[in-house]
């Protein structure tokens, strides 16, 4: 056992790190940095650690999603974030699947740096604006302005998930009994009439470049995939969701879907095999 704060804190780091960022090796070195300044700092002078690690993570997550923006500007394709592989326990949480989710994080990432880091500071861990000013150097009043845009700019786009987890998983092993026998009227039956789908390779793996749109391109386009005769599918959970992983030919893909009314109206599909190499790791996640 350890009393040290950011041991204790660690996971929380991560969490926010990885909602600023949605890259979880990103976040991985943001966290890093964190320790070594961390491990400068006299102790007797901090009176809450946990604010002021918080505190220093944001910061450096600040400076990183602005190194890293017009690398995603440039990236080829869609630009999608990386999936972290979740136990159960973060299910249980709904507010904090939700908001590290896919679809959530998609909708992040149309958030200016500032904006991104007053939303996630206060919408997900409830982060008071005194303390959020601390961090982005602004008055209390002008972040509550902020944080007003930001929560009216992700309303506008984040779609209108269906956060039960039943009815979540009875989506999915719809869409997998169907993929698996080829079924295309299973398919018909579990995707909306205007479901999106939304592919990731990143230059690096066979993907669309664009936003395939709805039903019928859909199915059509998945039931092309599950012919491929290694193709396999594998339940698992991404971001506290229920999702699929698929293997073919060696290469992995990353499934995560946003269900509204019982049907799947968001496909996310990840084959960038650099958002991929921690697919076997299962994150801690915590708010």
């Amino acid at each position: 056992m350890t009393d040290d704060p950011f041991v204790t804190h660690r996971s929380l780091l991560f969490t926010v790190a990885y909602e600023m960022l949605g890259s979880a090796a990103d976040a991985e070195d943001v966290v890093q940095e964190t320790w070594l300044r961390w491990a400068e700092v006299d102790k007797a002078e901090v009176h809450d650690p946990r604010a002021y690690l918080v505190r220093i993570v944001t910061r450096q997550a600040l400076n990183r999603l602005r190194s890293v923006s017009r690398r995603r500007e440039e990236y080829i394709g869609e630009w999608l974030p990386e999936p972290l592989l979740t136990s159960p326990d973060v299910a249980e949480d709904v507010e904090l699947a939700e908001n590290v989710s896919i679809a959530m994080l998609t909708v992040l990432e149309t958030l200016g740096p500032v904006e991104r880091a007053v939303f996630v500071l206060h919408e997900v861990f409830e982060t008071p604006y005194q303390e959020i000013a601390e961090v982005v150097n602004k008055t209390p009043a002008a972040v509550r302005q902020i944080a007003h845009r930001a929560r009216e700019h992700v309303a506008a786009r984040r779609p209108r998930m269906q956060v039960d987890r039943a009815q979540q998983q009875a989506a999915v092993e719809k869409l997998m009994a169907a993929l698996s026998t080829g079924d295309v009227q299973g398919l018909m039956e579990v995707i909306a009439p205007d479901v999106v789908v939304i592919a990731d390779g990143g230059g690096l793996a066979a993907a669309a470049r664009k936003p395939i749109i709805g039903a019928k391109k859909v199915v059509a386009f998945l039931a092309r995939a599950a012919k491929f005769p290694d193709f396999m599918t594998t339940p698992t959970s991404f971001n506290g969701m229920p999702g699929i992983r698929i293997d073919v030919g060696g290469e992995a893909t990353a499934v995560s879907v946003v269900v509204e009314d019982g049907l799947i109206t968001r496909v996310y599909a990840i084959r960038n095999p650099h958002k991929l190499e921690r697919l076997d790791e299962e994150a801690e996640l915590r708010r």
